[in-house]
C-alpha cells in the first residue's frame, strides 16, 4: 500500500506543478513568452508593386511590367498522398522538363519548398493550374519586359534579378520608375496558413512613375540600322551615333554597336552594355576644326574669304613638322574646311592665340560633362594653355590633345545651327506618376552663346561646302537637301602614349536642312577597315540615317522639292 500512496502522491506533484505552470503561463505576465509566441505566428507579407513603364516621344512602349508566376510545389504534401509519380509526369509533359529531374525533386518527403519554374507566363501557369494537383502554388511576380528586343537598349538599361534598374533610364530614374512597395501585417496558424480575420495593417502598394523620353523609335530604328550598315560594310571595332532637335537639344537617337538584349542581358559582356555615345572619350580629328574657326571668325581675327598657305601638305611649327592627309597651296577659310587642311586650321588657331582658343573650346562645353539625364557620361579632357606644349595649338586645332564624347561634339555642332545658342541636351520630356502629377518636365534649356548668330550663319554656309562634290564630306549629301557637316580621321593613341600608325576614328557630324537646321547627326567608327577616313565611312553612314529620318520627319527640302533619290 505504501508503494501505492507514494505513486500517487508523485504524480499528484507532478500534475500539481504541471498545473501550476500552465497557470502561471496563461494567468502570469510572461511578456517575452507571449510576444515570442506571438512573433511565430506573425507574418509580413510584401505586396509587390509595377515599375511605371518608359515611353517615346509618341507614346510607343520600350519597357514594362508583366505579370508572370514562380510555380512552387510542397514536396512533402505529394509525396504524404503518394501522388509522386502522377504528379512528375503530368508537370514534366505540361512544362516541357525532364520526368526523372521532377521526379527527384518531388519524391522528397521532409521537403517543404521547391520553386519548379521561374516566372512562366500567364498562359503556362494557367494550363498548369488546370492540372489541379494538389500541393502547388502559384507566386505572382512582377518581370520587366522590353517589346523592342535591343532597340534603344543603352537608353533604355535593363532591371536586374534584384529589381534594381541598372543602366540607361532604369537606372538614372529607378527611385520613381520603381514605386514603393506595400505590405500587409497578419497572424498565421499552426498550419502556416494566414488568419484573414487577423490582419492587423494593410498599405498598398504605390505603382512606379511613367517616363516619357524625348527619342522617337523610327528615327532610332534609322540609326540602328545604319549603324548595322557600318558594322557590316566597314567592320569597325565598335561604332555609335547620335541624332538631336537643333534647336531644342532634345536627343531623337542614341545607338551604340556592340549592342544587347535588355530582356537577356545577363548573356552579353559589359563591352556590349557601354554606352560608348556619351561614356567613351575619343580624340575627335577634324571635326573639332567646327570650333577653332567659329571662333576665330566671331573674334573677327579671320574673315571667310581670307587665305592662308597650306604649305604643300607640310610645314613646322615650333620645331615640329605638321602635315595634311593631301597637299594644298593656297587656300580660303571655306577652302580649309573643305579639304579638312591641318596646316590651314593650326594657322587659324595661332592667330586667334591660346587664351581665346581655350575659352571658346570651354563655352562650347569641351572638357565637361553635359549633364545628360544618362549614368555613365564621361566630361572629356581640356588641359588649360598653362599646361600646353609649344606645338599644342597647332594640334589641338586638328583635334588631337584633346578628347570628347561624340554628344560633346553634337552639341557643339548644334550651337551652330541654333545661331550660337548651346543647348542642354536632354533625354526626358516628363515623368508622370500614376495619378497624372509631373513629377519631372523636360525642357529645352540655353546654357552658353559662344558666337553669334552671324558667326553660326557663315559656318554654315562654310559647312555645305564639305559636302558638296570635292568636299571631304560629299558622300554625306542627301538628294533635296543642303547638308551642313564635317569629316574627321584622328589617329587612335596607344595605351602606353603616341599613335596608332594603322588605326584610326573616323567621324562625320552634320546638319540638315543648312540654312535652317532641324536635325543633327553624328557618326563615330572606331578603327574601320580597309576604308579609314571620316569622308569614306562615317559620311556615308550619315546619309543613310538622315535621308529616312527626314523624309520621317517632314522636314522641307532645302529647295522645295521632294527629296528624292540620293545614297
Amino acid at each position: 500500500m505504501w508503494r501505492v500512496a507514494l505513486v500517487s502522491v508523485v504524480l499528484l506533484a507532478v500534475w500539481g506543478g504541471l498545473s501550476a505552470r500552465l497557470v502561471q503561463l496563461h494567468l502570469g505576465p510572461n511578456r517575452e513568452l507571449r510576444e515570442g509566441v506571438r512573433r511565430q505566428h506573425r507574418i509580413r507579407q510584401n505586396l509587390q508593386v509595377g515599375r511605371g513603364r518608359i515611353l517615346d516621344r509618341n507614346g510607343n512602349t520600350l519597357a514594362l511590367d508583366l505579370t508572370h508566376y514562380d510555380i512552387v510545389v510542397t514536396p512533402g504534401e505529394v509525396y504524404s498522398n503518394r501522388q509522386v509519380h502522377v504528379f512528375s509526369s503530368h508537370l514534366s509533359r505540361t512544362l516541357g522538363k525532364d520526368y526523372t529531374e521532377v521526379f527527384q525533386r518531388i519524391n522528397t518527403p521532409h521537403s517543404q519548398y521547391y520553386r519548379l519554374e521561374r516566372q512562366a507566363p500567364e498562359g503556362l501557369a494557367e494550363r498548369v493550374r488546370r492540372l489541379q494537383l494538389p500541393g502547388m502554388r502559384f507566386d505572382a511576380v512582377n518581370t520587366r519586359q522590353y517589346p523592342q528586343g535591343a532597340l534603344a537598349s543603352h537608353l533604355i538599361g535593363f532591371v536586374n534579378l534584384e529589381g534594381l534598374g541598372s543602366g540607361g533610364t532604369e537606372q538614372r530614374w529607378d527611385s520613381l520608375i520603381k514605386g514603393r512597395a506595400g505590405f500587409r501585417l497578419g497572424e498565421k496558424d499552426g498550419l502556416r496558413r494566414e488568419v484573414y480575420s487577423r490582419r492587423s495593417l494593410e498599405v498598398s502598394p504605390q505603382e512606379g512613375a511613367n517616363v516619357h523620353l524625348t527619342i522617337d523609335q523610327n528615327v532610332q530604328y534609322f540609326v540602328e540600322r545604319g549603324l548595322d550598315y557600318a558594322m557590316t560594310t566597314f567592320h569597325p571595332e565598335a561604332a555609335w551615333a547620335i541624332a538631336q532637335e537643333v534647336r531644342t537639344g532634345a536627343i531623337l537617337a542614341m545607338a551604340t554597336r556592340p549592342t544587347f538584349d535588355p530582356n537577356r542581358y545577363n548573356e552579353f559582356p559589359d563591352e556590349a552594355r557601354m554606352n560608348r555615345a556619351i561614356g567613351y572619350n575619343f580624340e575627335p580629328g577634324s571635326i573639332f576644326k567646327v570650333a577653332v574657326v567659329a571662333a576665330a571668325i566671331n573674334e573677327g581675327v579671320v574673315r571667310t574669304n581670307d587665305v592662308f598657305d597650306c604649305e604643300r601638305g607640310l610645314w613646322s611649327y615650333a620645331g615640329r613638322p605638321l602635315r595634311d592627309y593631301r597637299s594644298h597651296g593656297e587656300l580660303d577659310v571655306t577652302g580649309i574646311l573643305r579639304k579638312s587642311s591641318n596646316i590651314g586650321a593650326a594657322k587659324i588657331a595661332v592667330e586667334l592665340g591660346e587664351d581665346r582658343l581655350y575659352r571658346y573650346l570651354r563655352e562650347f562645353g569641351v572638357g565637361r560633362r553635359t549633364e545628360i539625364e544618362l549614368p555613365g557620361e564621361e566630361a572629356g579632357f581640356l588641359a588649360h594653355p598653362k599646361d600646353w606644349y609649344p606645338i599644342s595649338i597647332t594640334r589641338i586645332a586638328m583635334g588631337h590633345q584633346v578628347s570628347v564624347t561624340a554628344l560633346q561634339m553634337l552639341n557643339m555642332m548644334c550651337a551652330i545651327g541654333n545661331d550660337g545658342f548651346l543647348m542642354r541636351p536632354y533625354l526626358v520630356q516628363r515623368v508622370v506618376d500614376r495619378d497624372g502629377v509631373v513629377l519631372h518636365q523636360g525642357a529645352p534649356d540655353v546654357i552658353a552663346r559662344p558666337v553669334t548668330e552671324r558667326t553660326a550663319a557663315l559656318m554654315r554656309t562654310m559647312l555645305t561646302e564639305v559636302t558638296r562634290p570635292g568636299g571631304t564630306g560629299e558622300r554625306a549629301a542627301v538628294a533635296g537637301y543642303a547638308v551642313a557637316g564635317k569629316t574627321g580621321t584622328a589617329q587612335k593613341v596607344l595605351p602606353g602614349g603616341g599613335y596608332a600608325q594603322r588605326e584610326n576614328v573616323a567621324a562625320f557630324m552634320g546638319m540638315l536642312p543648312a540654312h535652317r537646321p532641324e536635325i543633327a547627326f553624328i557618326v563615330v567608327l572606331d578603327n574601320p577597315q580597309p576604308l579609314r577616313t571620316g569622308g569614306r565611312t562615317a559620311a556615308e553612314v550619315f546619309a543613310l540615317m538622315a535621308k529616312p529620318a527626314a523624309r520621317y520627319l517632314d522636314i522641307q527640302p532645302s529647295d522645295g522639292a521632294a527629296a528624292r533619290g540620293g545614297p
